[in-house]
């Protein structure tokens, strides 16, 4: 009789994502035992603690990689071989909670709703009906929406650090379907925002059963789901050369949609669009990083055998999504629809990084390695995105937010605060000098060059000419033009919100003018546990 043997399980490295799974089922508790009037209160300390214990404690395991002198510890293998806490993994932790500290203190914004939260009273009630009145009348919060978040983040923290398919899978699972859920739970514009938790629900759904069956391809050719045996596979050359290209290509499409590259970006704009905003940003810092994360250590780890096979799709790719999102948004009238298309835009221009993927060994001396360019472009495109965002919620009208360029026309004179910091961050977007935007193109774009792929390059400064244009369209909006009406109020929101903006600047201005620490700390940790 076999005797069974329990696994092994590293509590001390792997307590940051325990913290935020435990804080998740925590906050489903609150729901079913504290009284409706204190869970909101409860809710957000319960989240904001939790997530900043999380934060510490992965700082603390980052740490034990020795990041700043002597020899970088290349990583540990923890929880049976399923996750690979490398300095990547570790780093896009460290951001993934970073930003959602951030997302909590905009999902508890109630200022600006007068006195409740911009999430729906009641999810169950039919837009319009007496029943969604009601609550409106009561003043009912959708509190459920903090342990939804948390179950998101740890979605978020699983994925960049998979060590195999399945538990990659169980990671873009339990990512999405909470944000499917929190996208549909908007109290203004509930019809709107009903409709992009559909098209979300309905093509995410969709992309992960490419991802299932590109899983079952790979399976088939290495006999594997394990990175390290799909690695040796690739590169003995053995099984079906066939089975191997089917597979890559079917992942590629369940990485690239939660990226939103091109041509699966179809749901972002209506997304961004219809989301509370609060969600919107959560989306649009955390989901990068975390798919980001995971296409690189699926490339690289997993298929970076298979490199002159899959790079001329990464090419494609590239040049699509660039060129999609910049255009795109030049023909937009709506503000989270141009920072949607944006965010398009810089998917492509982060996966230019992609471009880059040779091994450290044969990266010279100085030279800017894939991983490192790219996690930098997500610190300062979190940072500025998640500022800007917050910015959204303030411009405002009797409808509730005000996005449309009509409203923000003349914003400047109303409220020169908020118009400049607004201008700032869509300059650190377009990529200007001086600012963070444009040390994180530079790291990408030289990481492309350093693999011979100049015409890409070439292509991604045109679409940031292209980009600067509306962006700095906006900006003429704000302060050049005159409004043909009194327009929308700027309104002042609470400290959380106040604490995001200037979190988000005072970042993003940093970074672009000392670049250098971040960008040498990432250039000793920036490679994967082969």
């Amino acid at each position: 009789m076999t005797k069974f043997q329990a696994p092994h399980l590293e509590y001390s490295l792997i307590a940051p994502l325990l913290i935020v799974l435990g804080v998740a089922t925590l906050g489903v508790l609150v729901e079913a035992f504290v009284p409706r009037e204190r869970r909101y209160l409860a809710q957000t300390v319960l989240a904001l603690v939790g997530t900043l214990v999380a934060l510490g404690d992965t700082l603390w395991v980052f740490g034990k990689l020795n990041p700043v002198h002597g020899k970088v510890h290349p990583g540990f293998v923890v929880g049976q071989g399923s996750l690979a806490l490398d300095g990547p993994a570790l780093f896009c932790w460290i951001l993934v909670l970073g930003f959602s500290a951030l997302s909590i203190l905009l999902f508890a914004e109630r200022r600006l709703e007068g006195g409740v939260t911009a999430f729906a009273g009641q999810a169950s009630a039919l837009p319009g009906t007496e029943a969604e009145r009601e609550a409106s009348t009561r003043g009912l919060e959708h509190t459920e929406v903090f342990p939804l978040m948390m179950f998101a983040v740890a979605g978020m923290m699983i994925f960049p650090a998979a060590n195999d398919l399945i538990t990659m899978f169980i990671g873009l699972e339990v990512l999405s379907l909470p944000l499917y859920l929190l996208c549909g739970l908007a109290r203004r514009r509930r019809l709107l925002s009903q409709e992009a938790a559909m098209k979300y629900f309905m093509l995410g759904a969709f992309s992960s059963g490419f991802f299932v069956y590109g899983m079952a391809l790979v399976y088939g050719y290495a006999g594997s789901m394990d990175f390290a045996h799909i690695a040796t596979a690739v590169a003995s050359g053995t099984g079906a050369h066939a089975l191997l290209l089917g597979g890559i290509g079917m992942l590629a499409v369940g990485l690239f949609f939660k990226i939103g590259a091109a041509p699966f970006q179809a749901w972002v704009p209506d997304v961004y669009q219809g989301a509370p905003t609060a969600v919107t940003a959560f989306m649009a810092a955390g989901t990068k990083v975390a798919a980001i994360g995971a296409l690189f250590r699926v490339f690289f780890v997993a298929f970076g055998g298979a490199r002159w096979d899959w790079m001329p799709m990464a090419w494609i790719v590239v040049i699509l999504t660039m060129v999609v999102g910049s255009l795109l948004a030049l023909a937009q009238t709506d503000v989270k629809r141009l920072l949607a298309y944006s965010s398009v835009a810089h998917a492509g221009f982060m996966l230019t990084a992609l471009l880059g993927a040779r091994s450290l060994a044969d990266i010279g001396p100085g030279n800017i390695q894939p991983v490192q360019a790219v996690l930098f472009y997500l610190t300062t495109y979190g940072l500025t995105n998640m500022a800007a965002f917050a910015i959204v919620t303030l411009v405002r009208d009797s409808g509730g937010e005000a996005t449309s360029f009509a409203a923000w026309t003349g914003l400047g004179k109303k409220s020169p605060l908020v118009a400049g910091i607004f201008s700032f961050l869509l300059l650190g977007l377009a990529g200007i000098p001086l600012t963070s935007g444009f040390v994180g193109k530079w790291a990408v774009f030289t990481s492309a060059m350093s693999a011979g792929a100049w015409p890409v390059v070439i292509i991604a400064v045109l679409g940031s000419a292209t980009a600067a244009f509306f962006y700095v369209r906006v900006i003429v909006l704000m302060f050049f033009t005159d409004g043909a009406t009194e327009g929308p109020t700027v309104a002042i929101p609470s400290v959380l919100t106040t604490v995001v903006i200037a979190v988000g600047a005072a970042g993003s201005l940093v970074l672009g003018i000392v670049p250098g620490p971040l960008l040498d700390l990432l250039g000793r940790v920036g490679e994967f546990i082969r």
